[in-house]
């Protein structure tokens, strides 16, 4: 396999002046596995395609700086550059491999989980609409910010929780993913134990 630095250039310098935008606004909202950071927006903005794959190989270890990039790449609806750059690496060498463009990790015979490219908020939504409880008080802490008056009136004239979740949820799929962010934190803030729970999973 070719190294890891080599295959992000070379993905990168592939992107049109568009794709790199959008590309490192996703990467920035990107979320990553527990003990890496987000690669900070200041930094992202004035890189090039070398700069960012430095950025990329010092914010994550190589594998994992790859199978960040494909990801945030499919985001971006780049997926022959994503599936190219999975092919090219050959990440998940001990034994993984990629088959009609879609990855198979070394340890499992399945492909790679959609679900992990997917917010937890997107992941979660049965599970969440069923088990929150104290909506009101997640709906105050997204009052003013990602919701406005009227929508807050709306959810909170519902009668049962799963009624105002299931309001609340009709808004998701216009919101970014730092909308649904916020939505998260708000749902820790008021049932960590939920959000634990589910996280576990």
């Amino acid at each position: 396999p070719v190294r890891a630095e080599e295959c992000l250039e070379e993905t990168l310098e592939d992107l049109t002046e568009d794709e790199l935008r959008k590309f490192k606004t996703n990467l920035h909202e990107f979320p990553v596995k527990p003990g890496y950071d987000n690669i900070p927006r200041g930094r992202l903005q004035k890189a090039d395609a070398l700069d960012l794959s430095d950025l990329l190989l010092g914010y994550y270890t190589q594998d994992y700086a790859v199978e960040v990039t494909a990801a945030v790449l499919r985001r971006c609806h780049c997926n022959p550059q994503a599936e190219k750059l999975v092919a090219v690496s050959g990440i998940g060498k001990a034994g993984g491999r990629v088959e009609g463009g879609r990855e198979f990790g070394a340890d499992r015979s399945a492909p790679l989980d959609p679900d992990l490219f997917r917010h937890f908020i997107d992941q979660f939504r049965e599970q969440l609409i069923q088990r929150t409880a104290t909506v009101e008080q997640v709906l105050d802490k997204l009052h003013k910010s990602i919701l406005n008056e009227e929508q807050y009136q709306k959810i909170c004239s519902q009668e049962t929780n799963q009624a105002k979740m299931r309001e609340l949820y009709k808004l998701v799929p216009s919101w970014n993913d730092q909308c649904k962010d916020q939505l998260k934190n708000a749902l820790k803030d008021v049932n960590p134990y939920l959000i634990k729970d589910l996280e576990g999973k």
